[in-house]
């Protein structure tokens, strides 16, 4: 019997207003163009693209933050969009978050107990005792010791701080954490810090994740499976050691073409995009055909469905069977 995901999201899209142009009107910029994903119990779901791709959009739809224009969001198997009141509440609590920038994401008034303790606060938690112990308990679960309560986040370095977010999205026991580049802010020394943490929570296996980055060498150390996003679309899904070992969308390839390796014997065919995201955008056809080195007459006028290529490998392209082959 097939494992259920706790978090399904269909045909998800948003559009933002777009600003007046020099000739007048205004228009729509699609941000997210009917994503889909699921994700199961103690998974890690790496999101990656450029900016400008939509996984931020994603994580913040997810997350209710922003409002999609339409599509489905279950957590659970229930409806998310559809709850409101006390049942939003109470389902919100089974979701963490950490955002990118650790020095803005912390109330610089708070004392760091109090900002740990503020999610159980509001969500309903007991006594004073009790949130204080469970606030401590936090605070040694990320490696920062209890004599930093009563300090302020303006007193913690980059990466004591990116800990003290992790304890607070981790307050209430939620199922689901959404980080949203949790180490693109930090020195890479502390990166490796903060990572190290979120792996070991990975390894606790009990906590699911949606690690939303720019960076592919990062999303590789701790993904079980990797999506890949261009303008607001999927064009790859596979788990992580087949993706990396095996892309086959062009866009997948270039993007991993660009990451260094440690290895000196490792050798991968440089893949170059032409122009950049923001100049290529395309109502017509497939998204990345504008940039793409390999792209074909039917890429022009006709926009490629997201399709089992390989088992378990979804790829959004009309080469992607030739190159599976």
């Amino acid at each position: 019997m097939a494992i259920q995901p706790i978090l399904s999201v269909r045909e998800l899209r948003k559009s933002f207003p777009a600003g007046r142009g020099w000739a007048g009107g205004t228009g729509e910029l699609q941000a997210l163009a009917g994503v889909e994903l699921d994700l199961h119990p103690g998974e890690v779901l790496g999101i990656v693209g450029e900016s400008g791709s939509g996984k931020t959009t994603l994580g913040r739809c997810v997350l209710r933050l922003v409002k999609p224009s339409a599509g489905r969001v279950e957590l659970h198997g229930s409806d998310f969009l559809a709850l409101r009141g006390k049942r939003l509440r109470n389902r919100r609590g089974r979701l963490g978050v950490v955002f990118q920038d650790p020095y803005s994401s912390l109330n610089p008034r708070m004392h760091i107990g109090s900002i740990v303790a503020e999610p159980l606060r509001a969500s309903g938690r007991p006594s004073r005792g009790a949130v204080s112990e469970k606030v401590i308990g936090l605070l040694e679960r990320v490696g920062i010791e209890p004599r930093y309560v009563n300090r302020y986040p303006h007193e913690l370095s980059g990466g004591q701080r990116q800990r003290v977010a992790i304890a607070r999205a981790l307050a209430t026991d939620p199922d689901i954490l959404v980080a949203d580049e949790p180490v693109s802010a930090l020195d890479v020394s502390v990166q490796a810090q903060v990572l190290n943490l979120l792996l070991d929570l990975k390894r606790e296996g009990r906590l699911a994740m949606l690690f939303i980055s720019h960076d592919l060498a990062v999303v590789e150390r701790i993904a079980d499976r990797i999506l890949v996003m261009y303008a607001g679309r999927v064009v790859e899904s596979a788990a992580t050691d087949r993706l990396i070992s095996q892309p086959l969308h062009p866009y997948t390839q270039a993007l991993l073409s660009a990451v260094p390796s440690v290895d000196p014997t490792f050798h991968r065919e440089r893949v170059r995009l032409r122009d950049d995201l923001a100049s290529a955008g395309r109502r017509v056809g497939c998204p990345v055909a504008g940039r793409c080195p390999v792209a074909q007459d039917v890429c022009l006028v006709e926009e490629p469905p997201l399709e089992e290529t390989r088992p378990g490998h979804w790829t959004a392209c009309h080469l992607a069977d030739a190159r599976a082959d």
